[in-house]
């Protein structure tokens, strides 16, 4: 990684931790690993072409991201990469640079390394066109998972759940968020339903089946959180 990591997300199982390198055993961390391969676009590219992108009144950003993944995505079987490819999308997205942004004065370095780091695991997280789930790790719960790892209360995880959520993204850094998640081949889909309750989220396609998500999502979500908890015991 271009920075070091939290040594303690090795609370997690699966998870080791040595400064800059990031070492994942699939078969230990992933309550679920159905499909290792994962849709990516070159970050470089999507930075120079994609990034300075606005709406104007015959493409929307969305619209914009959809045909750049069509044109320029492709799979890649190397979960490092897809790491690699995570945190740049993370590292844009929760940038320090925001912290000065007007209305974000709760927010300080700390919640932006903890978003950043969340946010480059989640991105080894897979949901199919069809909206099932394949691939599902901790970090889909990032604020159950940074909880365990930073040490949080529920009060100061419910914020960070908050923060993710919604509060955060004005429509300016919404825009960010849509473009440079087209690194990891789709848009950011909250698990959560019309409030922040913890179950975090994932990338996913574009014209996947949003009722056979949230039904897959909620048939296993209070399991997986619980045994991510299980670590803070």
């Amino acid at each position: 990684m271009p920075e070091p990591f939290t040594p303690e997300w090795g609370r997690i199982d699966g998870v080791t931790v040595t400064g800059r390198t990031v070492e994942i055993d699939p078969a230990v961390y992933f309550f679920r690993y159905q499909d290792p391969t994962w849709l990516v676009v070159d970050w470089d590219l999507l930075a120079r072409d994609l990034l300075p992108l606005r709406d104007t009144d015959s493409r929307t950003v969305e619209q914009a991201a959809l045909e750049f993944v069509k044109e320029h995505g492709r799979i890649t079987d190397d979960p490092a990469e897809v790491l690699r490819i995570g945190h740049k999308v993370a590292a844009h997205v929760f940038s320090d640079k925001h912290l000065t942004d007007p209305g974000l004065s709760h927010v300080d370095a700390g919640h932006m390394r903890m978003l950043r780091e969340a946010t480059t695991l989640m991105a080894l997280n897979k949901v199919r066109i069809d909206g099932s789930i394949a691939n599902v790790g901790p970090c889909w719960f990032f604020p159950v998972a940074t909880s365990v790892v930073f040490g949080l209360d529920d009060e100061q995880g419910m914020a960070l759940d908050e923060l993710y959520h919604g509060g955060f993204f004005n429509e300016y850094r919404r825009i960010d968020s849509i473009l440079a998640h087209a690194a990891l081949g789709g848009r950011l889909v909250h698990g959560c339903s019309a409030a922040a309750d913890m179950k975090g989220g994932a990338v996913v396609p574009y014209g996947a089946d949003m009722d056979r998500f949230r039904a897959d999502l909620e048939g296993m979500s209070d399991t997986w959180m619980n045994r991510i908890r299980a670590h803070a015991a």
